[in-house]
């Protein structure tokens, strides 16, 4: 690919419970960018971020950071009055997608299926169970799996959850409470206007958690998924009008479960991810090499977006 040379910025880092993932995306994206012929300024995010963007001028900022503050519009509002072009979806965007009601509110009146879900504050589970066994327990507002709980009829943290089980509820004041879904876990990455693939995930152990997402060999990535046509369009239709209701940019991957025993009516969206990952086990570099694309030309496209 020939491209005109540019001096980008790659985010990375920072201090979120994503950190290690983001400086792994971080380091593939500048790697993938300096084999183009681009010049690459290398940040891991700190407090003087500002400072050393200013310092380094760059045509365009690679936004490789991952959870809070890199996610949420934090960052973005940051770059919006510095002026700064950057990679990824908006502050609006960024605001609301992270936030899984609000993406509720957002997606649901326009037709998207996803699981009907309540705030509960985390004290009150030491109480009784929000919803019916089995449920799901997540943070609103953090990607990753990270502090996902699911709680089993006869599960081991209790019943009620006893205060002193490890969980989310010891690190969240609130939680979004969902029901189980049985099933299978789809996803579906979209860049620019297109949804490229379907990737089925299946865990060696448990379920995708963080673990699974990151670790080498826990999850067998099924590219494309060996699933009915009509699910797949299904999911890449939900998929695409997702990222374009949320008016994201460049890449987003959307999460479904699908209780295969329900046809298309099982189908749910669970999440929209704005920044995904980058990493050498990251679903979206994936499905782009299942249409054709190179790393390298997967990370041109999403700079170009953002020019």
């Amino acid at each position: 690919m020939s491209v005109k040379p540019l001096h980008v910025a790659v985010l990375m880092g920072g201090w979120s419970a994503e950190r290690e993932v983001s400086l792994t995306s971080g380091a593939g994206v500048a790697d993938a960018l300096e084999s183009l012929g681009h010049r690459v300024t290398r940040i891991d995010m700190d407090r003087d971020v500002a400072l050393r963007l200013h310092a380094a001028k760059p045509d365009v900022v690679f936004n490789a950071l991952h959870g809070t503050p890199g996610e949420d519009g934090t960052v973005q509002g940051l770059l919006d009055i510095m002026g700064l072009k950057y990679t990824h979806s908006g502050l609006a965007t960024s605001v609301i997608a992270i936030d899984k009601q609000l993406t509720k509110n957002e997606l649901v009146p326009h037709g998207i299926r996803m699981p009907e879900g309540v705030i509960v504050s985390s004290e009150s589970l030491y109480a009784g169970d929000p919803l019916p066994r089995p449920y799901v327990l997540k943070p609103v507002n953090e990607g990753s799996s990270v502090g996902v709980a699911i709680v089993m009829a006869e599960g081991n943290y209790g019943n009620p959850i006893a205060p002193g089980s490890e969980g989310p509820w010891r690190h969240f004041d609130h939680l979004l409470a969902e029901p189980f879904i049985k099933g299978r876990e789809l996803t579906v990455a979209v860049l620019g206007d297109e949804a490229l693939a379907v990737t089925e995930l299946r865990p060696r152990n448990g379920f995708y958690d963080y673990d699974a997402k990151y670790t080498d060999g826990l999850t067998e990535h099924v590219c494309p998924a060996d699933i009915p046509a009509d699910i797949a369009e299904a999911a890449m239709d939900m998929a695409l009008r997702a990222h374009k209701l949320l008016g994201c940019k460049g890449t987003s991957r959307s999460d479904f479960r699908w209780d295969d025993e329900r046809g298309e009516a099982g189908l749910y969206l669970l999440e929209v991810n704005t920044q995904p990952g980058m990493t050498p086990l990251s679903l979206v570099p994936e499905q782009a090499r299942h249409i054709g694309m190179s790393y390298a030309d997967l990370v041109q496209r999403i700079v170009e977006e953002a020019l």
